[in-house]
């Protein structure tokens, strides 16, 4: 081989369970995940002093609107390079996206590959539990306090935010309203009776959660049956439906997570023993369509299937081949059109999860996929020479990015394809003409019925009117309308759409 084909020799992993009074700053998560990597490598703390690339994954917090005021740094890669004693001469912090972690892998791996970087580190976590905690309680953020003497970090990735704001004004800029329209939108398609697929929602989910009893990382290492999953109970509240609460992803977790990056010859530099050694064998990322209301449908992903096969292209193997797999799971339709995309059933003996999903191992913000590749080197190592695969989505089915591993050398070198490839294959697919103040008889495409804790907060549906045209609008929000948009199918069911009394948003009238 190369010596300038990329590996991972490390990852590391770290959940905090204990205080919200002691729990650990943003800075103090990236530091104990990547103390842990370099343990995992057999390396040392004064190692990691060397990386000359590193890539911290963006924070929920500073997504645009994230709204939580709770103190970190105004820089975080430069503080954590502080921190680790480090002066990596490439260090960038990401945009928004659950499609990051293994974008930056690729990105890294090509880096390596081009003889730009030898030893990197990707690394981020999420500390929303803590932070939540400490706010409603009242706790305090002192011994979180940064330094912000620091000028703003180089960004990566795609700014863009993932809704317009016609979408926004409409509730489609929160992941657990927009979902829902896909899964309703995929059951509708089927054909399948809602009760069904609620019990296939509970089937999908409850092996997911045996894996999370396994996983010493889990935030919630609890089994539950199907059954449990899918009963509305006053822990287990309707969310947005058909989702209830156990079947969404959790974001108020204190997890961290961070991989090392490097060529083969700084690894055998560095003295990595060649059982550590994970390469990368195939990777790929596109984008769908950006904007929920511009996708051809909402029960596909041409995204995570170009993506997939791409990625196994460059890997030269087949799915067949593929012996360990983590789909991103933020929500169950995520799993199901990704398994249907890729071509794998749901009951796939393989399984459809490494970690046990965001819902039950947790949603550590933007850094799930971190976990998920972590989890599989430690499978791959005890399982020398298998494959595995790791999906990685962001926004709202938006933005994908996927990955090949194994053990076993490559037998080629490392050559990432351009995104761009990909991607203009993508955005020369057709959509629908959207119409942002529609006026008439309309259809109902997908919808949801949006909870509260106290119960029905709105229904939101996607429509089409007489010229085919797409629009989001609200529905009346009285409880007998609401009601019966969960009671029976409501895809294909007409009414009429107009602007709704404050003017702001459209409003849908179901016959």
């Amino acid at each position: 081989m190369d010596d300038k084909t990329p590996v991972l020799i490390g990852a590391g992993q770290f959940t905090y369970r204990g205080e919200p009074q002691d729990s650990p700053s943003p800075t103090k998560l990236l530091k104990i995940a990547a103390l842990a990597a370099a343990q995992d490598a057999g390396l040392t703390a004064e190692h990691l002093a060397g990386i000359d690339s590193l890539a911290v994954v963006g924070f929920t917090v500073d997504a645009p609107g994230g709204g939580r005021p709770t103190p970190h740094s105004a820089n975080p890669p430069a503080s954590l390079a502080r921190t680790l004693g480090a002066a990596p001469r490439w260090q960038v912090y990401s945009h928004m996206g659950g499609n990051t972690p293994q974008q930056l892998v690729n990105i890294l791996c090509e880096r390596v590959a081009r003889g730009e970087t030898e030893f990197a580190l990707a690394v981020g976590c999420e500390f929303l539990g803590s932070a939540t905690k400490r706010l409603t309680r009242g706790l305090g953020f002192d011994d979180w306090q940064e330094p912000q003497d620091l000028p703003p970090p180089e960004r990566i990735g795609d700014p863009r935010p993932g809704v317009t704001p016609y979408e926004a004004r409409h509730g489609l800029g929160r992941p657990i309203n927009v979902y829902p329209l896909f899964e309703n939108a995929l059951r509708a398609r089927d054909g399948r009776a809602i009760a069904d697929h609620q019990k296939r929602l509970g089937a999908l989910f409850a092996p997911f959660t045996e894996v999370a009893a396994q996983n010493r990382d889990a935030w919630f290492p609890i089994a539950r049956t199907a059954e449990e999953l899918i009963t509305v109970t006053e822990r287990n509240r309707m969310v947005g439906f058909p989702y209830t609460k156990y079947l969404n992803a959790i974001m108020d977790v204190d997890q961290s997570a961070a991989v090392l990056v490097t060529s083969l010859a700084k690894a055998r530099a560095l003295g990595v023993a060649e059982d550590r050694l994970v390469y990368l064998h195939g990777c790929a990322d596109a984008a769908d369509l950006w904007y929920p209301l511009e996708r051809q449908d909402f029960h596909s992903s041409p995204a995570m299937r170009l993506t997939g096969q791409r990625a196994l292209e460059m890997a030269g193997i087949s799915l067949d081949e593929i012996g360990h797999v983590d789909l991103y799971s933020c929500f169950p339709v995520a799993v199901e059109i990704g398994a249907e995309e890729l071509g794998l059933s749901l009951d796939d003996r393989r399984g459809l999860t490494l970690t046990g999903g965001l819902p039950y191992f947790g949603g550590p913000g933007n850094n799930y996929a971190m976990h998920s590749i972590g989890a599989l080197m430690r499978r791959l190592r005890a399982n020398r020479g298998d494959y595995g695969l790791i999906t990685a989505n962001g926004w709202f089915l938006t933005k994908q990015s996927t990955g090949v591993y194994s053990t076993h050398a490559p037998d080629r070198p490392f050559e990432r394809e351009d995104p761009a490839v990909l991607q203009r294959q993508i955005d020369a697919l057709p959509h629908p003409e959207i119409i942002e103040n529609p006026d008439g008889r309309a259809v109902i495409e997908t919808y949801t019925v949006v909870h509260g804790r106290e119960g029905y907060l709105m229904g939101i549906v996607v429509g089409r009117d007489e010229a085919d045209r797409r629009f989001v609008a609200h529905t009346p929000a009285d409880p007998e309308t609401l009601h019966g948009l969960e009671a029976v199918e409501s895809v294909g069911r007409r009414g009429r759409v107009g602007p709704a009394p404050e003017g702001q948003r459209n409003l849908f009238i179901p016959d």
